[in-house]
């Protein structure tokens, strides 16, 4: 057994000598390289791995963009399609209104002239009763007439006669009869 002295003691406190420095050296350049290929092949994936995730998602964000751009471009196109179709209604709807007051009017102008041919019509025949009518009375004035001349003549009578005649034939066919013309 070796026995230690206070100064050989003191040397080796920390049990640093070369070995343990060499030691220590390699075990940190192996570390740096592991680290190095480490790095190489598991750092670098997941670093690309996270680039290409990044990227993705600024394409979907350009992408979305995008989208919504032509979503606008699309819905002010279709707001004025909107606009055009609702002129386009209203001047269709102006239209028929303007043909429907013609129409209006047109119907209109053929009933007066058919309610004027119908006055018309019964103004002529009106016209043709009272000739009618006025006829009939000249017949029968004439028929009296003649009764009366048939009666003057086959009584050969005088004036007074005859005027009695006269007023008796009056009186049977009545005063209204030659009142009402």
């Amino acid at each position: 057994m070796i026995i230690l002295t206070g100064a050989e003691s003191m040397e080796r406190l920390f049990d640093l000598d070369w070995q343990l420095i060499a030691d220590a050296t390699l075990m940190i350049i192996a570390i740096f390289f592991l680290f190095i290929l480490l790095s190489y092949l598991l750092f670098n994936p997941a670093r690309k791995m996270l680039q290409d995730r990044k990227d993705k998602i600024k394409n979907e964000l350009e992408e979305t963009a995008q989208n919504r751009e032509a979503a606008a471009s699309l819905k002010s196109e279709y707001e004025a399609k909107l606009a055009g179709v609702n002129k386009e209604a209203e001047a269709i709807l102006s239209d028929a209104r303007k043909r429907g007051l013609e129409n209006e009017n047109a119907i209109i102008a053929k009933a007066k002239e058919e309610a004027a041919r119908i006055m018309e019509r019964a103004r002529t025949e009106a016209a043709l009763e009272k000739q009618k009518l006025a006829d009939e009375v000249k017949q029968e004035i004439i028929s009296v007439a003649s009764a009366m001349a048939g009666k003057i003549v086959a009584a050969s009578m005088n004036a007074q006669v005859q005027e009695e005649l006269l007023d008796e034939t009056l009186k049977e066919l009545g005063e209204d009869t030659w009142l009402s013309k």
